[in-house]
């Protein structure tokens, strides 16, 4: 059998395609983490109750992670490119409804359509990576480009956040979307080709509710459990999401047209890879929320100056992921990937090196450190799946992929926050100074903010003893957890060596040409 073809090499109008394509990202990205410094200023002109603050942060993320699937199957059916236009739309009319939300109902309804119009739009454009870039080498390329711009999203939402808040009302951290949105709708169909998978059937809106059912509860449950320490109420939510997600995949292997290709996961390298994802997440965002606490409340750093310094291992991390893919198409990369989780171990336990006293420079070196592994296993657990995914379901195989992002960071910020928070409290109860009122006690107990707030209200060397242990005790709750994070990144390494050791994507990719 002859196995030689031509496959087509992408020119300056794809490159500037994936250059359109990563408008959406960077903002759907950010406007997860946008609002960070907004709150003071929500709260004094919504007047929300605390209730309806959590709601006002949490909605966008519950909606997004649970249209996900759903939104990925639909592009493959009715259009990638047209899914993404009507989400670009969608996203910047919400983004103009929450920048001027008279109050925190709209205001929650408004993040709630940002999470559906976020949804059409993740997968969409990394599903369009595998239309516009056919060579391997290019596309990997161009997924390692995506990966690092999903990163930096991420990171620059507080910046962003910060800079415009100093000038201008709290509408204007949503309003900064909508020029780019319509630069997205004048450019993508003219840089970026449309897609519609043939024979896919219509679209199950059955599966589409169970997906949805079976995935909220599970986050919902995660993230409540880090945040409130509620066993019963989070594992309920947990176990009920998960019954529903059987029945959810029983569906799928049933279905004539189903939205998720269940067989999909029988290739070791498809559900390794996104086994593999939710590792990465579980690290890069548990750990997060120690780095920015660790700058913020031990160090003393303004909450701009905290996200400015959070920036900087992002000038390091942002060349990372094409590097990575680089080194994936040279060396097995299966090891490549061994090596960024063995990377981001060290880095773990280098958190163990961090004091109270400890100089910026340590711990943005931490940070770089097991960044730089974590997204060096982003960018090639991307590229490996989409490689091995049928090019018809490109667009369920990356909302699948999102989806682990989202389930990996939900069990960071609650394992490894439930962790620190244990050994924090714990280390307080312990070595509270004499002549701490009980009440006090309790609320320096509960979080390194509340301990601030006691200290400051206690006289001078009781509140300095105060604050001194509430820092080392979170300083012991952080090595704890980079403790942990380090034996899951081993572990992962293990997993990543041996379980994807010799995956060949290019002769995989020939064989179905030669197929076709």
């Amino acid at each position: 059998m002859n196995s030689s073809y031509t496959v087509h090499r992408a020119g300056r109008k794809e490159w500037t395609g994936l250059a359109v394509l990563l408008l959406p990202l960077l903002f759907v990205s950010m406007d997860v983490s946008v609002l960070y410094f907004a709150v003071p200023y929500l709260s004094v002109e919504l007047e929300p109750t605390s209730a309806q603050q959590l709601w006002i942060f949490d909605v966008y993320g519950f909606v997004l992670a649970g249209l996900l699937i759903p939104m990925g199957a639909l592009g493959d059916r009715i259009g990638r490119r047209r899914l993404l236009l009507t989400g670009a739309f969608a996203f910047g009319a919400a983004s103009l409804l929450a920048a001027y939300a008279p109050n925190a109902e709209l205001l929650i309804a408004a993040r709630a359509v940002l999470g559906v119009a976020g949804a059409t739009l993740m997968p969409s454009t990394l599903a369009l990576i595998r239309n516009l870039f056919h060579d391997e080498r290019q596309r990997g390329t161009a997924i390692g480009i995506w990966t690092g711009a999903t990163s930096a999203g991420i990171a620059l939402g507080p910046v962003l956040s910060g800079l415009l808040l100093e000038h201008f009302w709290w509408g204007s951290v949503f309003l900064i979307n909508l020029p780019f949105m319509v630069l997205l709708l004048v450019l993508a169909p003219v840089l970026v080709p449309e897609f519609r998978a043939s024979g896919l059937g219509r679209f199950d809106w059955l599966s589409g509710l169970l997906s949805l059912a079976a995935v909220l509860p599970v986050i919902w449950g995660v993230k409540e459990l880090a945040r409130t320490g509620a066993l019963v109420s989070s594992a309920a939510a947990i176990v009920a999401g998960l019954a529903v997600g059987l029945v959810f995949l029983r569906r799928q292997a049933r279905h004539p047209s189903p939205l998720v290709d269940v067989a999909l996961f029988r290739r070791r390298a498809f559900g390794g890879a996104a086994a593999l994802n939710v590792v990465a997440m579980f690290g890069v965002v548990g750990f997060a929320l120690f780095a920015t606490q660790y700058l913020q409340s031990v160090l003393g750093l303004s909450p701009l100056r905290a996200a400015l310094w959070s920036v900087a291992p992002s000038l390091v991390i942002g060349g990372v992921a094409p590097l990575a893919t680089a080194l994936g198409r040279r060396f097995d990369r299966g090891l490549v990937m061994a090596g960024g989780f063995a990377v981001a171990a060290c880095g773990f336990l280098l958190v163990t090196r961090v004091t109270p006293d400890s100089g910026l420079g340590l711990v943005l070196l931490v940070a770089t450190t097991y960044a730089a592994g974590l997204v060096t296993v982003m960018a090639l657990v991307t590229e490996v799946a989409l490689g091995v995914a049928p090019p018809e379901r490109a667009g369920s195989a990356s909302a699948i992929l999102e989806s682990a992002t989202e389930l990996g960071g939900a069990l960071g910020m609650a394992l490894l926050g439930s962790l620190g928070s244990a050994i924090y409290r714990s280390s307080v109860t312990s070595g509270a100074p004499d002549g701490v009122p009980s009440a006090a006690l309790d609320l320096a107990r509960e979080t390194l903010g509340g301990a601030q707030a006691v200290a400051a209200s206690l006289p001078g060397s009781v509140g300095d003893a105060v604050l001194r242990l509430a820092r080392e005790s979170f300083v012991d709750g952080m090595h704890a957890a980079g403790v942990a994070a380090a034996v899951v990144m081993v572990g992962a390494a293990v997993v990543a060596g041996v379980g994807l050791r010799g995956l060949a994507l290019g002769e995989e990719s020939r064989q179905r040409a030669v197929q076709k």
